[in-house]
């Protein structure tokens, strides 16, 4: 989740292989037989066997040879197949162009990211402007060279001379924060440790920046323990880190997650709280006096304290705030708060609901830049201060709006655009000229021409209609024998917008047939969209997914024999559920990093975010339905489930290896036929960083697996 102030994506033909259902014939794994234990829980009167309990232990002995054991035998596999080399090639080729972030502004010079293709991280450049040359400020590719170290955020101070940035040991959550004096390129001796679920938000006068942080785990359970204790500091430059200064905590509230951000004037910390990963916060402000003499210590003042609704601010003008808010507002609206009147009473619509979902909202030159959704496709729209209209950004394409960015004091907007045959490309608009001009474009190599998109929609089992895109090679023919990846999400608010991933036109290439679809949970159709896919009602986000999936068959796009499915996290779980529910339509599954134990989730680093989305066993009532769909209770020996391959890393601080582990162990010995249960164990990497090498080889890895229990060939 990401919102202002707060914290808490060869030549085609050389490689074109037709598809076509033939034997590939590969060995039979021999799983490793892990022991069994005889634990039981008791919840509310229902008994429920973990067999497997011990694997939660993740720095023991045992957990680590059966892992050594399992990534055996699925290497020993994954060698066996085919295209494997010929993915790995391909997926190499097309990944290696140039990709920019967004370029931020500070110190009137611009800062950004670039990957010149292939590197294993993105280093950070700056430029004097947009057409000055770029500049070195810091390379992740010499510091870490092995990957092993993850660049996990970067902030440049307010005047431009000083980087903040963050290292985190294989990607984790947890990050340490260094700073660099960009005049001689050297890092001083800050060194600030346990920041996690936190951003970088510095003082005006570049002398320091605030950041949340947890108190330090207890040891040799920094990669599990149970998260307590979030809290804002100020930490002043040239100081350690034992000086830092205690801002706001919540001891009455130890396991919510606080945040603050300074207003760009310099003038306010904007504080919010939340109980968990809902988007409902509330919101609190300190008044820091002079900018450039920040007292930051200030009294902090509460300004919304209720946990029904969103307020998350945009940006200031004076003392008045504005905020993204969906309090009675579904799909969300746009509300200024006035710091010396904060009253309910006193609040004033800027932007009010519309029709179509409010995803995103920046104020940039003086006005409000906002992304709405129209059928799960981006449109952006301006606005005064005053909420008058100033017309719409005309996007290069029909598509996604892969992040808007500028600043307060100058009218240039920042924005990404994207879509599933579009790479994603940086663009700087003109508000005088009403012109958008790519900032370095970015050139994958392949022909794109040759493959085509479409919406769709599907009914659900309860008669929602429920959208998906499908991207083919033109003139796909319907006839039930089309390789198929469906990929899914479905959860915290969070929309799956349709976008160009460097992996898919291998895929594409093979005859195969991309398609994401958008379920209940999300946040495609406003915040009444993702109720719909929460707590009691996640089982809509499952029959959404299965309703796409039969949508796909019946139109003979495809048929259960060719038919993949994949989703990482929330996704994993969604694959790991619906491969239960319904064994008999798919041919493969992919559950990524998925959470797996809906039992048990809450116990584990910052888990009990998770309980507002999904609800915890610990409640009789919510057991009820979580026991209903919960991966690993819902394992059944005796069935044929379809061929799956299971990813997950030794660093996932976020969902624990523990859910993967014990799934994969009950499936295995669950598996009544000979289609094969692997699971992938990557190593030095977290719950969402790969360095490009891995990434590729585990994505080549994904697509074998599924392309050999296809029959392709």
């Amino acid at each position: 989740m990401s919102r202002t102030f707060r914290s808490v994506a060869g030549i085609a033909a050389a490689l074109f292989i037709v598809s076509v259902p033939v034997a590939v014939h590969v060995q039979k794994p021999q799983y490793p037989q892990p022991r069994t234990v005889d634990h039981v829980d008791d919840y509310h009167g229902t008994k429920v066997a973990d067999p497997y309990r011990w694997m939660e232990d993740l720095d023991s002995k045992e957990i680590a040879d059966w892992v050594a054991a399992e990534n055996k035998v699925t290497f020993s596999y994954l060698q066996q197949l085919p295209l494997r080399d010929k993915l790995n090639k391909r997926i190499w080729e097309l990944w290696n162009y140039p990709k920019t972030s967004i370029p931020r502004k500070e110190g009137g010079r611009y800062f950004y990211s670039k990957n010149s293709g292939t590197q294993k991280q993105s280093p950070v450049y700056v430029r004097a402007s947009l057409t000055a040359p770029p500049a070195l400020v810091l390379d992740p590719n010499v510091m870490w060279a092995e990957g092993n170290t993850a660049l996990a955020q970067w902030s440049p101070s307010p005047n431009g001379r000083l980087f903040a940035y963050g290292a985190s040991e294989g990607g984790e959550d947890w990050t340490t924060l260094h700073v660099r004096d960009l005049s001689t390129g050297k890092d001083l001796a800050d060194d600030v440790h346990w920041m996690r679920f936190s951003g970088i938000s510095w003082t005006k006068d570049s002398k320091g920046f605030f950041y949340s942080r947890y108190p330090e785990p207890p040891k040799g359970k920094v990669r599990e323990a149970a998260l307590s204790g979030h809290a804002v500091y100020y930490h002043r430059v040239g100081t350690p880190q034992s000086q830092d200064a205690l801002i706001y905590d919540r001891k009455d509230n130890p396991t919510w997650f606080v945040g603050g951000g300074v207003t760009e004037d310099g003038r306010y910390l904007l504080l919010t709280t939340s109980k968990g990963s809902d988007n409902n916060n509330r919101l609190y402000c300190a008044d820091l006096g002079d900018p450039l003499k920040p007292n930051v210590k200030a009294a902090i003042k509460p300004v919304v304290e209720r946990d029904d609704a969103e307020f998350s601010p945009i940006g200031n003008r004076g003392r008045l705030v504005f905020v993204r808010s969906d309090l009675d507002a579904p799909n969300r609206k746009v509300l200024a708060i006035d710091l010396d009147d904060p009253q309910p009473a006193a609040w004033k619509t800027i932007v009010p609901e519309s029709k179509e979902a409010l995803e995103s909202a920046a104020l940039i030159g003086g006005r409000l830049v906002i992304e709405y959704l129209e059928e799960v496709r981006s449109k952006v729209s301006l606005f005064g201060l005053d909420g008058t209209t100033q017309g719409t950004i005309a996007l290069p394409a029909t598509g996604t709006v892969a992040g808007i960015s500028g600043r307060e004091d100058s009218p240039e907007i920042f924005y990404g655009f994207t879509s599933p045959l579009y790479p994603t490309t940086m663009f700087r608009y003109d508000p005088v000229s009403k012109q958008s001009t790519a900032f370095e474009a970015a050139k994958p190599p392949v022909d794109v021409t040759q493959f085509e998109t479409e919406q769709l929609f599907a009914t659900s089992k309860d008669g929602t209609r429920v959208p998906f895109f499908m991207t083919a090679r033109k003139g796909l023919q319907k006839n039930g024998n089309n390789p198929t990846m469906l990929y899914g999400y479905g959860g915290f608010s969070i929309t799956t917008m349709p976008s160009y991933r460097s992996d898919v036109p291998a895929w594409l290439e093979l005859g195969g047939v991309w398609v994401t679809a958008n379920m209940r949970g999300g946040a495609e159709y406003g915040e009444a969209w993702h109720k719909a896919g929460m707590l009691e009602k996640k089982q809509n986000v499952f029959d959404d997914f299965i309703a796409v999936a039969e949508y796909l068959v019946k139109e003979k796009y495809t048929s259960p024999a060719k038919l993949a499915i994949i989703g990482g996290s929330n996704g994993g779980l969604l694959v790991g559920a619906v491969e239960e529910q319904r064994p008999d339509l798919f041919a493969v599954a992919l559950p990524a990093v998925g959470v797996m134990d809906m039992l048990r989730f809450d116990a584990f680093t910052g888990g009990r975010a998770w309980v507002t989305e999904y609800g915890s066993s610990s409640d009789p009532e919510q057991f009820q339905y979580l026991i209903k769909y919960s991966p690993l209770q819902n394992v059944k020996p005796g069935t044929c489930y379809p061929a799956t391959l299971v990813t997950t890393a030794d660093h996932d601080d976020r969902v624990v290896p523990s859910h993967s582990f014990k799934f994969t162990a009950a499936m295995q010995a669950a598996q009544s036929c000979d289609t094969p249960i692997l699971i992938r164990v990557e190593t030095n990497v977290s719950h969402g960083y790969r360095p490009t090498d891995k990434r590729i080889a585990e994505l080549a890895d994904q697509w074998a697996f599924t392309a050999a229990n296809m029959g392709m060939k």
